[in-house]
């Protein structure tokens, strides 16, 4: 069975992979237009991985690096963006053990200082969009507490949409693993979220 949902998939699918193809001999225009069709994807990804969006640039920069070093062993196994989200899962998982060794700033201490922001910008500002950016704040808190996998899983879910199969291959487990770990994690989020949420 094909691991292609759609027309649409197909066609841009075939396309990163005609891509590739043109990148593995030494193509730089064709790395380029890969870059301009998949950074939006990586940088928002490893941004809502690491909750932070100042360090999301570099990341996803040392990801298409990567992706240009692969490039002569590439191989077509599965989707192209399967092989691009990997490479930013290992990236993403590397950075997240550095920054856990390192422990300069506690989730305590971010969720305080998120949460007092929020309130000094819903108290100047208490109008829907003030609360809906509180909300999405909250949310993207909780999501940043879950563990790697499990938060990996929902990001690509939520925020691209990506087939259970698809996010299976990305974090080299079974689908029923998968379905699990969006289970766990939704319920978290929802006994994270209760307190907000009943408000």
């Amino acid at each position: 069975m094909s691991d292609i949902d759609t027309p649409d998939s197909h066609s841009d699918d075939a396309i990163d992979v005609a891509l590739m193809m043109r990148v593995k001999t030494g193509d730089h225009a064709a790395f380029q237009e890969l870059i301009e069709r998949h950074q939006n994807m990586i940088i928002g990804t490893v941004a809502k991985m690491l909750g932070n969006a100042s360090d999301a640039q570099d990341i996803a920069q040392q990801v298409f690096i990567r992706l240009w070093k692969a490039a002569p062993r590439y191989k077509r196994k599965a989707k192209f963006t399967t092989f691009l989200f990997t490479i930013t899962r290992n990236l993403v998982f590397n950075e997240s053990k550095k920054r856990s060794r390192r422990k300069t700033y506690s989730l305590e201490e971010r969720q305080e200082n998120n949460y007092g922001q929020i309130a000094a910008e819903a108290s100047r500002s208490p109008d829907a969009e003030a609360l809906q950016t509180e909300l999405q704040a909250v949310v993207d808190e909780a999501i940043n507490a879950l563990p790697e996998k499990q938060r990996m899983a929902v990001i690509l879910r939520r925020y691209e949409n990506m087939p259970y199969e698809e996010i299976a291959d990305v974090l080299d487990t079974s689908v029923s693993a998968i379905k699990s770990h969006i289970f766990r994690a939704r319920t978290e989020l929802r006994e994270s979220l209760s307190h907000y949420l009943e408000k």
